[in-house]
C-alpha cells in the first residue's frame, strides 16, 4: 500500500521536528519542507540561515528528504506592507495571525499541494476534529500554555482540514522529553519569540528603518503635559516599560491608555488598574468562521480571547450587517487594542476571529 504523502513546515524548531518524527513513526511519506520568506541581506542577522542549518541536520537525523521555497515576496506584500501599514495607523498588528492565513496555510500550503502530498503538517499547538457529518471543527491544543489556536483564527475550514497538526495533543515538556530521546538535534533549542519569520530583533531599531518616527507630546487625559513621546507607533495600549516617567503624580506606574493620531499625542494615565485602560465591548472588521454553530442567530455567547494566552472572557457576540461582529463583555477587559484580533471560542473549539476595530474606553483613541 502507498504511503500518504505528507509536507511538514520545517522551522528549525523543536516542535516542527518532533512533528516530522511522528509523522513517520505513523507510517507517513515526510518531506520536510522550509519557508525563506525574508531577505536576510536587509538585516545584519542570519536568522534564516541558522534555522534552515538545523532542518539541515533534524532531517538527516530522520532521513528524510528536505529543501527550501522561497515566498519572500509574498510574505513583503501581503503580510509585511500591512505590517507598516498598521502602525503608521498608530495601531499594533498581529503579523503572526496573518503569516498564518496568507503565507503557511495559503502559498505554503498550496505549494505543498502542487507537489502532490495529501496533507502540510505543522508544528502548532492545535488539534482537528472531523465530525460525522464530515465537519471540521479546530480545537484548542491540549497545552493551555502552549495552544496556539489564537494565531489560526483566520485561516478557513477548508485550509485548517488539509492540515495535520501531530503535537496538538500533547505537552511542551513531553515534545522535548521526545525530541531529546530521539536524539534530535533541536531537543534543547530555545523557542523563537519574535516577528512571524523576521526574528528576534530590536523592534523600535527595527521598525525605524521602515517608518519614520514623529516626535511628539505625552498628556494626561486632563490635558496635562508630561514630556515628549519617540513616535507613537513605537507604543501600545497598555504599555509601561519604556515610557520613563517617574517622580510625579500620586507615585504610580504610568501607562498608555490612548493615542491621538491628528494632534500626535500619546496619552498616558497612572494605575494599573486605571479605568482609562477597561473596556466593556468592541467591534470587529470582517470575520472569518472556521465553523459557525450559531449561523441562524443574530446574538450568541461565546468566550473571547482579545490577546494570546488570555484566558476566555464570557461575552455576546452580535452580528453586524457588514459582515462585522460587535462583541459586548461580561466583565470590563483591560487593554483592548485596535490592530489585535478578538477571537471566538466555544469551550475547547476554536470558533473563528477578526481584527479588533474600535472600542469603547474613556481615553482617546483617534485613528487614521
Amino acid at each position: 500500500m502507498e504511503k500518504k504523502k505528507v509536507a511538514v513546515g520545517m522551522s528549525g524548531g523543536v516542535d516542527s521536528a518532533v512533528s516530522a518524527l511522528l509523522l513517520k513513526e505513523q507510517g507517513y511519506d515526510v518531506t520536510g519542507i522550509f519557508m525563506k520568506n525574508w531577505d536576510d541581506s536587509r538585516d545584519s542577522e542570519c536568522t534564516a540561515a541558522d534555522d534552515f542549518f538545523d532542518v539541515r541536520r533534524v532531517c538527516d537525523t530522520l532521513d528524510i528528504p528536505y529543501y527550501t521555497v522561497d515566498f519572500e515576496e509574498d510574505y513583503w506584500q501581503r503580510v509585511f506592507t500591512y505590517f507598516l501599514d498598521e502602525y503608521k495607523r498608530a495601531r499594533t498588528p498581529n503579523p503572526d495571525v496573518l503569516c498564518n492565513s496568507e503565507i503557511k496555510f495559503k502559498s505554503f500550503l498550496d505549494f505543498c499541494m502542487d507537489t502532490g502530498a495529501q496533507f502540510m503538517a505543522t508544528g502548532h499547538y492545535a488539534r482537528s476534529v472531523f465530525d460525522g457529518d464530515g465537519s471540521f471543527r479546530l480545537l484548542k491544543g491540549l497545552d493551555a500554555g502552549k495552544d496556539q489556536t489564537y494565531f489560526l483564527c483566520m485561516v478557513g475550514a477548508d485550509r485548517l482540514s488539509k492540515t495535520l497538526f501531530p503535537i496538538g495533543h500533547m505537552q511542551k515538556r513531553d515534545v522535548r522529553a521526545l525530541a531529546q530521546r530521539a536524539g534530535l538535534p533541536v531537543a534543547a533549542k530555545k523557542d523563537s519569540t519574535g516577528i512571524c519569520f523576521i526574528g528576534e530583533r530590536k523592534f523600535r531599531e527595527f521598525l525605524s528603518r521602515y517608518l519614520p518616527a514623529q516626535k511628539g507630546e505625552i498628556r494626561t487625559l486632563s490635558g496635562e503635559y508630561v514630556k515628549d513621546h519617540d513616535g507613537l507607533m513605537y507604543y501600545t495600549l497598555g504599555q509601561r516599560r519604556g515610557l520613563d516617567i517617574g517622580g510625579c503624580g500620586t507615585g504610580e506606574r504610568w501607562f498608555v491608555v490612548g493615542k491621538d493620531v491628528r494632534s500626535n499625542v500619546l496619552y498616558v494615565e497612572q494605575g494599573e488598574d486605571s479605568p482609562a485602560l477597561y473596556s466593556s465591548s468592541l467591534t470587529t472588521g470582517p470575520v472569518n468562521f472556521i465553523r459557525d454553530p450559531f449561523a441562524c442567530r443574530e446574538s450568541f455567547r461565546a468566550g473571547v480571547k482579545v490577546r494570546y494566552r488570555q484566558p476566555d472572557q464570557p461575552a455576546t457576540v452580535t452580528r453586524m450587517e457588514n459582515g462585522c461582529l460587535q462583541i459586548v463583555f461580561d466583565n470590563p477587559q483591560r487593554a483592548v487594542t485596535p490592530g489585535q484580533y478578538a477571537v471566538l471560542y466555544l469551550d475547547d473549539e476554536c470558533l473563528g476571529g477578526g481584527v479588533i476595530e474600535t472600542m469603547d474606553a474613556p481615553a482617546p483613541w483617534i485613528l487614521v
